[in-house]
């Protein structure tokens, strides 16, 4: 295959529209599930309950679980049947499946351990005698989280941030299985590329979408280091 075939057209509207969906999916998806993710590492960590077990091993569920099998669970309870996803179009008129806030569901349910995992590790590492030192002082504990345990976490927040936002543009199974592989809507790079590999001669589209999904997932690592 020759550099003129491979670079012909290029970028298209197809690959531009990818990308854009891309960063658009794995960003919506980060700012979903970034306070949730907050909260969940502040419960495993620092929460005693009698369900803490049971949460910890739902939160990191979609680690050990086929993509595809997440992806029919959310279009089980998000789809216009489902019992989520039923209600939430009968009451606000908001529709997941099949669309790119539905992509977006189902990437940060995919990303959400890793997210929560590097959160967690920073909490962690939070001297706990610095809060103890502001409780004695009159810290209350929302001036305690605020002043001394976000700031000293925000590492962990911005590297699990990054992260997720990385893995996010590489998320294929659970999207194309909950929010199907609809051009300028869902249609995200893997899906392109998945898309360019099955049609006749898509050889080299397919190329050039591997190529920008290798120097994305290049950008990933080195933004959180």
């Amino acid at each position: 295959m020759s550099s003129a075939t491979l670079m012909n057209g290029f970028p298209s509207s197809a690959e531009l529209d990818a990308l854009r969906l891309s960063l658009e999916v794995a960003a919506r998806s980060v700012g979903f599930s970034l306070p949730l993710a907050v909260l969940a590492a502040w419960l495993l960590t620092r929460a005693r309950f009698p369900g803490r077990p049971l949460l910890d091993a739902f939160v990191h569920l979609p680690l050990v679980l086929p993509p595809v099998a997440v992806g029919y669970v959310l279009l089980v309870l998000f789809g216009v049947h489902g019992p989520i996803g039923g209600w939430l179009r009968r009451t606000v008129g908001i529709e997941l499946a099949f669309t790119t806030a539905g992509a977006a569901l189902a990437t940060a349910v995919m990303t959400f351990p890793l997210m929560v995992r590097a959160i967690r590790i920073a909490l962690e590492n939070v001297d706990r005698g610095l809060e103890e030192a502001a409780r004695t002082l009159g810290a209350g504990p929302l001036d305690r989280f605020a002043t001394i345990t976000l700031p000293l976490m925000l590492p962990g927040i911005l590297a699990g941030a990054v992260t997720a936002f990385a893995a996010g543009l590489g998320e294929f199974g659970a999207v194309i299985t909950f929010a199907s592989n609809v051009p300028g809507v869902t249609r995200t790079l893997p899906l392109a590329l998945y898309t360019a590999i099955q049609s006749p001669g898509g050889d080299a589209l397919a190329l050039r979408l591997a190529v920008l999904s290798f120097v994305l997932g290049l950008a990933g690592p080195k933004a959180a280091g």
